[in-house]
């Protein structure tokens, strides 16, 4: 008994939302619910889990849509990084501005990320890497042999840095020192398109050709 996972597209962005659970405990947690709330309790439901914490991998409207409609239904935990809380209370503002329909404004998170900090679900362990850079408090989690990357790395690409708040040399760094350096067999479950894996990217991704 060990990690239950399935990936479901959400939103308008077609953010990539990952459901995670504990098989022995039942317990769930949700990383990037960009929207289709109902859906995800759906399929918890359907699969005798329990939400438990829902984690933003960082702040962007895309990324936390659906954040009202969970934890209002399940009273779960909210857990982001500090340095992008700024960005989670004006998300339901800046939805329009991409042409996309506003957000119900997020509730408050009830625990403030940092670097190294580990989230246990059930007998599953997951430990925080800070990759700021995409936005200023940009995370990865990295457990069961996953790396849910968020809109740090993607395949055969890496996260824009043109937004607001948005520092090209610091994702690089981060990229370079934190994520790159792990193992090869790491599977990367990034914030939009497919999965890759750690060597893939350090082998094909043009983005990267000058810093591994």
């Amino acid at each position: 008994m060990g990690l239950w996972l399935k990936s479901l597209v959400t939103g308008e962005l077609k953010v990539n939302c990952y459901l995670l659970g504990c098989q022995s405990s039942g317990q769930a947690l949700v990383i990037d619910p960009g929207g289709s709330a109902r859906r995800i309790l759906e399929i918890l439901a359907e699969n005798g889990l329990t939400l438990k914490m829902v984690v933003n991998t960082h702040g962007h409207f895309d990324h936390v849509g659906g954040n009202r409609a969970l934890i209002e239904e399940t009273q779960a935990d909210l857990l982001i990084h500090a340095d992008d809380l700024a960005i989670l209370r004006g998300a339901s503002e800046h939805a329009p501005s991409f042409g996309c329909r506003a957000i119900e404004p997020s509730p408050e998170p009830t625990r403030l990320l940092q670097d190294g900090d580990r989230i246990e679900l059930g007998e599953l362990q997951f430990d925080v890497i800070h990759v700021p850079g995409h936005s200023p408090g940009g995370i990865c989690l990295l457990g069961e042999g996953y790396l849910f990357a968020g809109d740090n790395l993607f395949a055969g690409s890496i996260g824009r840095t043109d937004l607001p708040s948005g520092d090209q040399g610091a994702l690089m760094q981060a990229l370079r020192d934190r994520v790159l350096t792990l193992p090869e067999e790491i599977v990367v479950c990034p914030g939009h398109g497919p999965e890759t894996t750690i060597g893939r990217e350090r082998r094909t991704n043009p983005f990267l050709r000058y810093i591994v």
